[in-house]
């Protein structure tokens, strides 16, 4: 049951895949989700983010950004990257996945999801049968108050390191 909720890897970041070994491992796209996993919520792309994204198109890889926000935040994000969207897609409901890797012109094993929540972005993923990866969310030096969920995400991601079979079975840290 609680595998369910278990990425198959767990990095500090975004900058911390692989992505060329991603691409040895089959997958061609790459679903983002936007706030928390590329910058804090509600900032705008960063040059590295535009950077990364300028990479990973280079690589051959497919991208497409993955939200519950509104249309009007993740255009505002993405005006620099120009990458396919999705907003507000309801996370974690699978059909929203299969609608994202339909978009690539891929299928869901073809693509790897990468987010910041295990309830939203890791549980729509695996429920649709597509490899995620979760970075730690990101949070300014000064916020000290994470949340009931991110607590209860603490718990498992407990149990998650405690799992061999589980833990990391997506091998793609740099």
């Amino acid at each position: 049951m609680l595998e369910m909720l278990y990425p198959s890897a767990y990095l500090p970041d975004v900058f911390s895949i692989d992505y060329p070994k991603l691409q040895a491992l089959g997958y061609q796209g790459v679903l983002f989700d936007i706030d928390n996993t590329l910058v804090h919520h509600g900032d705008d792309a960063t040059p590295e983010i535009e950077h990364l994204f300028v990479y990973l198109h280079s690589l051959g890889l497919k991208t497409l950004l993955f939200s519950d926000n509104s249309r009007q935040r993740v255009e505002r994000f993405n005006r620099n990257i120009g990458a396919p969207f999705l907003d507000e897609v309801g996370k974690p409901d699978p059909a929203a996945y299969r609608k994202a890797a339909s978009m690539l012109g891929l299928t869901e094993s073809q693509v790897v999801c990468v987010g910041d929540q295990i309830f939203k972005d890791i549980l729509g993923a695996n429920r649709c049968g597509m490899a995620s990866i979760l970075v730690d969310f990101i949070r300014l030096p000064d916020e000290k108050h994470f949340g009931k969920r991110r607590a209860a995400e603490k718990i498992l991601l407990w149990f998650y390191r405690k799992n061999r079979r589980c833990y990391n079975r997506l091998s793609v840290a740099r």
